[in-house]
């Protein structure tokens, strides 16, 4: 079987390459066509085009580089037109994927969405074009069947993949030494966009001078050359900076500053009390603040529908506020005990689906039958 895959970002890449792996068990022969990065690619995808090139965040950004972004739709037609998969599988990234989702089902192809997009946060009325243009529809998240059972559209739960990923890597680190472990140590998720990371990263950088006990250690996205975190990290001393370490880093961290997104569930499987992070375009910001119903930003707190840990959103992400937010991470033992509590509470919570790649490829299996 020939399978088209778009993952539009890091997040994408990682549940792209487990899917890979999980379909490649039911199908030897398969060839797999793909937007995405070196997960995927060392998974046994064919990597046509790199998610470090998609990555424009906000409305501003997305109406600057919008030349540019027609003529990946263009390019993705085509590419699509001339492979000629028997199923599209659309990973995330809606602002794209929606698009090519309505064209590729008007060409008579199945598409298989693989992690919903987040229509429950803001622009509900997408799901009527999901279910137009849709054939399966994968959600990860708990409350998600019941929010498409509402619009009649019946979609399946296959658990959380990053469940399973943190799992497996939690048993094998804890056997092996590393050279973090004599450290006391603050991890820095500042996303893996560049516009994000500016934005970001040197106000999340301002409190270490405040804890010259820790390191401050950055961890890098992985499609990003290290010569552009140079000029922002240089300026402080207790601070570093890893690659492809993101995972061994939580598991040795104290605590950790966490750009929005699925970092933030990652740092909370780890069991690292986090802050979550969120500073953007102001005029974004503002168009966003009044499209979004949503009561939080943070994956943790969406899934339990409360405050497990603090979000500092745009002018509340200041110094003064992170630097008291992270003192009482790493000292106050009734807030850990609060949010280990509830942290477990989300791990079983998420546990309950299964293997979200094993279920994923069963599914799409029984679809091509």
């Amino acid at each position: 079987m020939k399978y088209y895959i778009i993952a539009g970002e890091a997040s994408g890449d990682l549940h792209g390459s487990n899917l890979i792996t999980s379909i490649l068990k039911r199908d030897n022969d398969a060839q797999m066509r793909c937007w995405g990065g070196e997960l995927m690619q060392a998974a046994g995808g064919n990597i046509v085009k790199h998610y470090r090139d998609l990555a424009f965040m906000g409305f501003t950004e997305v109406i600057m580089n919008l030349s540019t972004i027609l003529k990946n739709f263009t390019f993705c037609k085509k590419d699509i037109t001339d492979f000629k998969p028997d199923v599209l599988i659309l990973i995330d990234y809606p602002g794209f994927n929606l698009k090519i989702a309505k064209w590729a089902k008007e060409n008579k192809l199945k598409v298989v969405y693989y992690i919903s997009p987040q229509v429950w946060a803001w622009k509900e009325s997408r799901v009527h074009n999901i279910k137009k243009y849709v054939d399966k529809m994968l959600v990860i998240l708990p409350f998600e069947k019941e929010f498409y059972k509402k619009w009649d559209f019946e979609v399946d739960y296959v658990g959380h993949p990053l469940v399973e990923v943190v799992h497996q890597f939690k048993s094998n680190q804890s056997t092996k030494s590393s050279i973090f472990q004599s450290k006391k140590i603050v991890a820095i998720l500042p996303g893996s966009r560049k516009q994000e990371i500016i934005k970001k990263l040197p106000i999340m950088l301002s409190v270490c001078e405040y804890f010259k006990d820790y390191e401050f250690i950055v961890a890098k996205a992985p499609g990003l050359e290290d010569e552009f975190y140079q000029e922002l990290l240089i300026p402080f001393k207790n601070v570093s900076s890893v690659h492809n370490k993101t995972y061994e880093l939580l598991y040795y961290s104290e605590a950790a500053l966490v750009t929005s997104g699925t970092a933030t569930l990652e740092t909370a499987l780890f069991g690292v009390p986090e802050i979550i992070c969120y500073k953007g375009n102001k005029i974004s910001y503002q168009i966003a603040k009044r499209l979004i119903k949503i009561k939080f930003i943070g994956l943790v707190n969406l899934i339990m529908n409360k405050e497990v840990v603090k979000e500092l959103i745009q002018d509340e992400l200041n110094t003064d506020t992170l630097k008291k937010e992270l003192n009482s991470l790493l000292t106050d033992r009734n807030k850990i005990a609060r949010i280990q509590k509830d942290y477990s509470d989300l791990d079983a919570l998420l546990s309950q689906g299964g293997k979200a790649s094993e279920n994923a490829a069963d599914i799409i299996a029984n679809l091509l039958k």
